[in-house]
């Protein structure tokens, strides 16, 4: 049973004519533009925004309409996946490398859907490497500053061995805690590091969470 893709079908339900979507990205998010895109094949009208360049060429080769970020007023709801959820919906997330876009795109959307499977939920964040997305001008000192805050940080290497670059040019800090107790608290404590541009820790920020289990069935979590 494939969890994630049983969430993201569920998710793209709840679009509707006339709506203006924010297309996640990563592997759950995949499924949602899949079915987004099927949908809009059998005559759904919506249009949207992406949060990765990946994630825009998936939607455009759908036939999903791209719009420019300038002529978007309010998202109505924003798809997105997870890499963990806790039981107040908070969330980690940037293992797709897409944080930054992935918040900003967040922030402007009256709802933010979030799909996973089963095994994302968690009952204290923190399993998941928290990703911290760094500039690379003087990236030694930020991490210098992650590990006062006892996190282990470690550059993220792309495939071929090489430092993981962002689409807005920039290095990701996998960051290692045993357990994050106050996300809010830590949100503000990284964000407050010159050098970090923003990190993995969505606080507040998810309004319904759609989890595909293994038997079937989906369950539906609202703020």
């Amino acid at each position: 049973m494939n969890t994630k893709k049983l969430a993201a079908e569920r998710a793209v339900e709840s679009i509707e004519d006339g709506m203006t979507v924010g297309l996640g990205t990563g592997s759950t998010a995949y499924f949602a533009i899949e079915k987004l895109g099927q949908r809009v094949q059998e005559g759904l009208t919506i249009r949207a925004v992406a949060t990765s360049k990946r994630s825009e060429e998936q939607a455009i080769g759908l036939g999903i309409p791209i719009v420019p970020f300038a002529e978007v007023g309010i998202i109505d709801i924003t798809i997105d996946g997870a890499d963990e959820v806790d039981r107040r919906l908070q969330l980690i997330k940037g293992g797709g490398g897409a944080l930054l876009r992935e918040k900003i795109v967040a922030a402007r959307s009256a709802k933010m859907f979030v799909i996973v499977g089963e095994d994302k939920l968690v009952d204290t964040l923190g399993a998941f490497p928290l990703p911290v997305e760094i500039v690379p001008f003087a990236h030694e000192w930020t991490l210098d500053a992650l590990k006062g805050l006892q996190l282990n940080p470690e550059l993220r290497l792309a495939d071929d061995g090489e430092r993981y670059m962002t689409d807005n040019g920039n290095y990701i800090a996998d960051c290692r805690a045993e357990a994050i107790e106050d996300p809010a608290a830590l949100h503000a404590e990284l964000n407050a590091i010159p050098g970090v541009v923003e990190n993995g820790l969505f606080v507040d920020m998810a309004h319904t969470v759609i989890v595909g289990r293994e038997d079937g069935s989906i369950d539906t979590l609202t703020r």
